[in-house]
């Protein structure tokens, strides 16, 4: 179900189909009538409400950003996030040719030491990895800047040494801003970080950034090209890095591709092939032997089972995504950073969505939050699944939840 070109009224037909309702069945249940339900599907009606398409995720027991096909674009001004004004600046350093300053009349930059840059980058990945993504959003602005300077007129070593950490300064950005629902901006520093891995010496950092464009491709719900570019990519890097005898850090990248090839299957619906290459991260993971961190990716066993649940709930599985979680031993998750912690926890709240337990659906999103506050206040996704839990909670929010709500933005 390649979501760029499905129309919504197909989406719903989809969804309805997978929860074995007719159209009767689902008229019923939403109020409506037949005639209105086959008039949406076929496209003949259209969807432009977002209260009605709430209404009608919460009949088919997914969410919202299912039924868009894509993740809800950014909102400005949430609370304890980016403002407009970040985002424009870091927009504004990924349209800058720093190196094109001669033609372009621009002051000359004195280029920041790769060692120097370095450190920089490190802070920067470590500031996301426990989801501070402000400061991070600050840090790019510079990063953005300093390192094509640095690559142009390398000081304290190569050209090669600033482009690999020049390719990792626009994969946090791509990241971070696909989180922030600014998916165009997402692919084009994921973009950038392909070309600027391709300049350094690392292939490894070429794989890696691989998963950055194939994650911008589905907030774009391009699902087939991002299952198509992870697979084909992980496949030549693990055969060139020696298979099974590779290294732990190529095994990890090459576990990584999997697990987001794995994402880009269930969010294109096809249950088996993202079985199939969470069943093949599942072995390289054993190959590793344990959860480690080589080139950020947060590859390991726990990490496997993690995209495995959040597999089930792009898949509308709410219940087999909450009977994954369950089977995650507490220790190993904790030992997780606080990014991905706060993500899966945000995950486990849309399984309750969909499975109705909406109570539990608010303790989940309100953990996440605890674990790295920027994943939930940040996230348009999750703003929109704060909108669900109240519209769908039954009397009063739990004070948690509300006040969640309200610093946020979303009882405004």
């Amino acid at each position: 179900m390649e979501s760029e070109t499905q129309p919504m009224g197909r989406r719903v037909a989809y969804w309805r189909q997978r929860r074995g309702m007719s159209q009767q069945v689902f008229a019923d249940r939403i109020g409506k009538s037949k005639s209105w339900v086959d008039k949406i599907e076929r496209g003949v009606r259209r969807l432009d409400k977002y209260s009605v398409i709430t209404e009608l995720a919460e009949a088919l027991s997914v969410d919202s950003a299912q039924l868009l096909g894509r993740e809800p674009g950014r909102r400005p001004g949430l609370g304890g996030c980016l403002d407009q004004v970040e985002v424009e600046s870091i927009r504004q350093s990924l349209e800058r040719y720093e190196r094109l300053g001669r033609f372009l009349e621009a002051a000359p930059i004195d280029p920041t030491p790769i060692p120097e840059l370095k450190g920089a980058v490190n802070y920067c990945w470590l500031a996301f990895e426990k989801g501070h993504y402000p400061v991070v959003a600050r840090s790019l602005i510079q990063l953005l800047r300093d390192t094509p300077v640095a690559e142009d007129r390398p000081v304290g070593g190569t050209s090669a040494d600033a482009a690999e950490l020049m390719t990792q300064v626009y994969q946090i950005a791509s990241t971070v801003l696909r989180k922030l629902g600014e998916a165009q901006l997402a692919w084009l520093a994921a973009d950038r970080a392909i070309s600027a891995a391709n300049r350094g010496n690392d292939p490894l950092l070429a794989g890696i950034a691989t998963t950055r464009v194939a994650n911008a491709l589905r907030s774009l719900g391009r699902y087939q090209a991002a299952l198509d570019l992870n697979v084909q990519v992980a496949h030549g890097l693990i055969s060139e890095a020696g298979g099974e005898s590779s290294s732990p850090a190529a095994i990890s990248v090459y576990g990584a591709l999997l697990l987001q090839g794995a994402m880009a299957a269930a969010l294109a619906g096809d249950a088996t092939t993202s079985d199939d290459l969470l069943d093949s991260a599942s072995r390289a993971a054993g190959i590793l032997g344990r959860d480690a961190n080589y080139y950020y990716t947060s590859f390991g066993p726990t990490n496997v089972l993690l995209h495995r649940a959040a597999a089930f709930v792009e898949l509308g599985e709410g219940a087999d995504a909450l009977a994954v979680h369950e089977s995650i031993p507490p220790a190993a998750l904790a030992d997780l950073v606080a990014e991905r912690r706060a993500h899966h926890y945000l995950d486990m709240s849309r399984a309750c969505v969909q499975v109705g337990d909406i109570e539990r659906a608010g303790r989940h999103l309100v953990t996440a939050d605890r674990n790295a506050p920027a994943e939930i206040r940040c996230r348009p996704l999750a703003v929109d699944l704060i909108d669900q839990i109240l519209h769908r909670s039954k009397g009063e929010p739990a004070p948690d939840v509300r006040r969640l709500a309200e610093e946020v933005g979303a009882l405004s």
